[in-house]
């Protein structure tokens, strides 16, 4: 398994943050090709050091090279590009593989 963890910096107005992605942000991303499955925090996560973090998105895909042909693919592109419609905070992108122990 390959996961995408997407980390969302706190916005300026939670609320509207939290319209916009959940009535147009995760139903793009719920199109891209490939995705397995996709969580999100139920609530801001507590930050243990540095910047806190606003929400946490998890994507699962079933390998490296499925998860970057997701992301080149045209919904993959369109979900990225959505982002500067609700994510001016800015984001991190964490991508990798998993192990289970």
């Amino acid at each position: 398994m390959s996961k995408l963890l997407v980390l969302y910096h706190p916005p300026q107005d939670p609320a509207v943050f939290e319209q916009y992605y959940r009535g147009t942000h995760i139903p793009l991303a719920r199109r891209i090709p490939g995705l397995r499955s996709c969580t999100i925090s139920a609530a801001p996560p507590r930050a243990l050091a540095g910047n806190p973090i606003h929400l946490v998105a998890e994507l699962t895909f079933d390998s490296m090279a499925d998860l970057n042909a997701a992301l080149a693919s045209p919904e993959g592109q369109a979900t990225a590009a959505d982002l500067a419609n609700f994510a001016q905070a800015g984001v991190t992108l964490l991508a990798f593989d998993t192990e289970a122990l």
